[in-house]
């Protein structure tokens, strides 16, 4: 890092840009919703003014050293919708989160290419047809309003950057303001421009794709020219990433750090070539050279992936920023496939937010709309449990009650409401044709279902087979009382289920074998329905919070876990699990049917950093994910920790500001997190290497 960016990304730690921020009841737009109210304003034509406002009222700022620009000044977005009038919108639709379009991978590679200006002629010809409708008239004048106000903020950065003598950077955004870019540098700006507007148009989790594929032309035309060196091309990524982390305290998510700034490399095109590329190796080299938790890594790797890939990332996981996360295209391409979505689709995929697999441009798929859990599933049919003749009676009680849950889940989807985003419709295909804004659906609408407890789920149900069936040294009667009296009454048998039980992860096929079982129920109890939009359900191993959420009314399980215990996020052997080592743990949770869960959701290890002690470990850590990937893992993620530092960082956080730390499917900064997430940190397995 040269002497510019390291004292660029100095002053934007210590967040003294921030002196430029103001709240938007400051900037005077916070009464907007009044109006609008007032005027009986339709929702799109809301959401473009607002927009409009946001631009309008942001103060160009171009930070000491900057060449890539745009900083966020006003703060919050100002809601479209008056109190009233969101209550009665909520009283007859389903919300989904905040009721924005969130959590997609947007078409950036056509604007950049083509140019706003270009854009801006392509909306003004569809309205020019004249057959679009009120409805779609309406949504294209406001994708004009949005596209217009953009562009008068960017000239306004021109204006700026000209009275500061930045005649370099003036030029670039006179280039971009109208024109598709021409060079790495203007790519990386207008890239930049486009990722700010959508965060300023109230969309939120807004994935950068696959970065390294639809940059890349631009990186090579400069360096085959003598435009750029690599050198000079390096820099300029690196002060990219750096404006990745300078609004994201503003960017809503459950914690700071959950913002969804997620960027893709490598994968296979359809003749196999693997398409890891100079480029993708550079980010790896900038996310270790800024340390830093954005944008967080994403890896598409497979059985032929090149060993040195996997080392590459080793070394990102060896100074804990939590990432990359690795995907399996074995397993990912063809379970989305088996899921109704073409193969090119397919091919194409990214990873959203956390982990959840989606398909950039096209799909407008919710993969996070809800969590069944599958331990409290086990737990609803344990009053059964004393009338059941064997283990497989017991289980087509579970298999009842995920069934159950399932109808239940996906009868809460009704007349969902998204609010209108002309911004984010511009960036998704085939919204200017039809004249629609995205919030109504595009060519996937598929929803997503966590699945959270799997381990918990297993454990629990390996243990009733063992010691309920077969060895009948268990009465049904005695474990139920036991886990109603949170074993208060019965310490000899917690322990007995806590310590010496089967667990998932210590590769035992019949154990795991459970696991399966209940995934592929999971699966099937989604099998064959449809929601309102037309798309599918998806069942997933992920939980996101929901491994919070779950674990608080879950109370005691039979693998002995207590009522005020955690249960492990994503798809994670037990907390306390004995483990025989991470092969143990791979193998096992490479065996499920995992094409059959394709919403996504990581094995999740933890390494205590004392094992990367030479070059050795991480050349064994890289051979360990290729062994997962070989043996059918779908996705994995590695968190590198030190129990005793967190432990001091919970204690003393002024000492430890940048310390990093893997969450459920993002990273953030440790003394940022509330405490429960800190503590489900602190309390994970670490593993060696």
């Amino acid at each position: 890092m040269n002497e510019r960016l390291d004292a660029l990304r100095t002053y934007l730690l210590k967040k003294k840009h921030h002196a430029f921020v103001r709240t938007a009841e400051e900037a005077g737009i916070a009464g907007l919703n009044e109006r609008f109210a007032r005027e009986g304003t339709p929702d799109q034509m809301r959401s473009a003014m607002v927009f409009s406002e946001m631009m309008k009222n942001q103060d160009p700022v171009i930070l000491p050293g900057e060449k890539i620009v745009f900083t966020r000044t006003i703060k919050d977005v100002p809601f479209i919708y008056t109190e009233k009038e969101w209550e009665g919108i909520k009283a007859t639709h389903y919300i989904h989160e905040r009721g924005t379009v969130s959590n997609i991978s947007p078409d950036y590679e056509t604007t950049i290419r083509l140019g706003l200006g270009a854009r801006k002629d392509e909306v003004k010809a569809r309205l020019a047809q004249g057959n679009a409708g009120e409805e779609g008239k309406i949504f294209l004048e406001s994708v004009l309003k949005c596209i217009d106000s953009l562009q008068d903020l960017i000239l306004r950065y021109e204006e700026t950057a000209r009275a500061i003598g930045a005649e370099d950077t003036a030029e670039v955004l006179s280039n971009v303001r109208t024109k598709g870019a021409g060079s790495f540098r203007e790519a990386l700006q207008l890239l930049r421009i486009i990722h700010f507007a959508i965060w300023a148009a109230d969309n939120y989790h807004n994935t950068l794709g696959r970065f390294d594929q639809y940059m890349y032309p631009y990186y090579r035309h400069d360096i085959d020219n003598g435009i750029l060196t690599p050198g000079e091309a390096f820099d300029l990524l690196e002060e990219f990433f750096l404006t990745c982390n300078k609004d994201s305290d503003f960017y809503p998510g459950m914690q700071q750090g959950d913002n969804g700034q997620s960027i893709v490399l490598g994968g296979r095109d359809s003749d196999g070539n693997y398409l890891f590329n100079e480029l993708s190796e550079m980010c790896l080299k900038a996310s270790y050279e800024l340390r830093l938790i954005d944008p967080k890594i994403n890896i598409r790797v497979d059985s032929r992936t090149p060993d040195e890939i996997f080392e590459m990332g080793s070394r990102l996981t060896k100074i804990g920023l939590g990432f990359p996360q690795y995907s399996n295209d074995d397993v990912v391409i063809p379970g989305l496939v088996r899921k109704g979505y073409s193969e090119k689709d397919a091919r194409n995929y990214v990873v959203a937010a956390c982990w959840e697999f989606i398909i950039p441009k096209v799909a407008m798929d919710i993969v996070n709309i809800d969590g069944l859990s599958l331990a409290a599933c086990v737990k609803d049919a344990l009053p059964g449990l004393k009338d059941c003749k064997d283990y497989d009676a017991f289980y087509s009680l579970v298999d009842k009650e995920i069934r159950k849950e399932a109808d239940l889940i996906c009868a809460k989807h009704k007349d969902l409401y998204m609010i209108p985003s002309p911004m984010m419709s511009l960036l998704m295909d085939g919204t200017i044709e039809r004249a629609r804004d995205i919030s109504l659906g595009c060519k996937y609408n598929n929803f997503g279902i966590h699945g959270t407890g799997l381990a918990t789920a297993t454990d629990s149900l390996a243990a009733i087979r063992k010691y309920v069936f077969e060895e009948k040294t268990v009465t049904p009667e005695r474990l139920l009382a036991a886990l109603k009296a949170d074993f208060k009454n019965d310490p000899e048998l917690k322990e007995l289920l806590r310590k010496e039980a089967p667990k998932m992860g210590q590769d035992i096929d019949w154990v795991d074998s459970i696991g399966t079982d209940l995934l592929d129920s999971f699966d099937k109890a989604l099998e064959g329905r449809h929601n309102e939009r037309g798309g599918i359900y998806r069942a997933g191993t992920g939980t996101a919070m929901y491994y919070i959420w779950h674990a608080r009314d879950l109370g005691a399980t039979p693998d002995g876990r207590t009522a005020e215990e955690n249960i492990p996020a994503n798809y994670s052997p037990s907390l306390f699990m004995k483990q025989k080592g991470p092969i143990s743990v791979i193998k096992s949770f490479s065996k499920p049917h995992l094409q059959r869960v394709i919403n996504g959701g990581p094995l999740t290890l933890e390494f205590d950093q004392t094992v990367f002690s030479n070059e050795e470990s991480i050349r064994k850590l890289g051979m360990l994910v290729k062994t997962f990937i070989t043996l059918g893992g779908h996705q994995l993620q590695l968190n590198t920790v030190n129990r005793e530092e967190l432990l001091d960082a919970k204690a003393h956080p002024e000492n430890h500001r940048q310390l990093i730390v893997r969450v459920w499917g993002w990273s953030g900064y440790f003394v940022e997190l509330d405490e429960c997430y800190q503590d489900h940190v602190i309390s994970r397995i670490e593993f060696g290497v």
